[in-house]
């Protein structure tokens, strides 16, 4: 008697996705906790981004609450101050990534070559610490070195007989930038290149030996070897960096403004924070927050496809 065959059906990929996860359920499982509290934290209240088209009052609640459209964001593009405030985020985010960005990647390199054991783990302390100081600290020690009359650099002017007047950087509205971002780079930069090193860690050892046979400095080599090795790192960082062009930090922002440098000092997310906590004019609040978060996502999303273009690994 033959025995039929039965047609061995193909699994559909609902019944594919359930075969991988029971194969890999523990790493699911440890996955879990983080995913649940993603959604829950960060996904579900996105759907409050509703009110930046309409009109919200508390009292009325998010769905209670008249529709307007484009208002909001009409408001915004139409203020006297609009395209000073984007100016002004664009200056200190583009500013801090010219000046910010190369600089963890040179002094990773520097470390990295460095054969003295006892002062590269000195110059890591050193730079590193700067990082553990918090936002309002630091501003402190801004405003202690730069205080027009009693400040340490003006009274170490005084003592050389080199002040001219009272030192009023703090005050300059054209000095504002500057300090903000060279600031920002002496207390980023020894964090920022904890990454480059561990890159760096990563580079076969036996292809300095053969540049070294071969008559190579280390100049040579850190231009040849090690640079080479870890662009992939150096471009994942730079698409990152660009994604977060208008999300210039917050606190250290509004905590350096005063009312002689506000002409350079107002950003998008100090506006937001004036309107929308303030003078709780929440919708229009969040029709701006929503603007800035588009134009990242774009910003994000073109360096990526501008980097697979020029051949190097993109983020999707």
């Amino acid at each position: 008697m033959v025995q039929s065959r039965q047609a061995v059906r193909p699994k559909t990929g609902w019944q594919k996705i359930m075969m991988r996860i029971r194969e890999h359920a523990g790493f699911y499982i440890l996955l879990l906790p983080s995913l649940v509290l993603l959604i829950i934290f960060t996904y579900i209240p996105m759907y409050g981004v509703i009110i930046a088209f309409k009109n919200f009052k508390p009292i009325n609640g998010i769905w209670g609450s008249d529709w307007v459209g484009w208002y909001n964001f009409e408001r915004f593009f139409s203020q006297a101050s609009f395209w000073n405030i984007l100016t002004n985020t664009l200056t200190l985010s583009i500013y801090s990534l010219i000046a910010g960005f190369p600089i963890p990647i040179i002094l990773a390199l520097m470390l990295n070559n460095c054969e003295f054991a006892k002062f590269k783990k000195s110059v890591q302390m050193i730079t590193y610490a700067p990082h553990f100081i918090s936002t309002v600290v630091f501003v402190g020690m801004l405003n202690v070195f730069f205080a027009p009359s009693m400040g340490i650099i003006q009274q170490f002017l005084n003592l050389l007989g080199l002040a001219d007047g009272p030192l009023r950087v703090l005050m300059e509205s054209e000095a504002f930038p500057h300090l903000y971002v060279w600031s920002g780079v002496w207390q980023g930069m020894g964090w920022g290149s904890i990454v480059y090193l561990a890159a760096l860690s990563g580079v076969d050892p036996t292809l300095h030996e053969a540049a070294v046979v071969d008559g190579a400095n280390k100049l040579q080599r850190m231009r040849y070897i090690d640079l080479p090795c870890i662009v992939p790192t150096i471009v994942t960082l730079l698409i990152l960096n660009c994604g977060n062009v208008l999300n210039v930090g917050f606190e250290k922002v509004y905590l350096m403004q005063n009312s002689m440098n506000l002409t350079n000092s107002e950003i998008i997310s100090t506006y937001v924070y004036k309107m929308g906590l303030l003078n709780s004019q929440y919708s229009y609040s969040t029709a701006i927050g929503l603007f800035n978060s588009v134009i990242n996502m774009i910003l994000l999303i073109t360096v990526d496809r501008i980097s697979k273009r020029m051949g190097q690994d993109g983020l999707f």
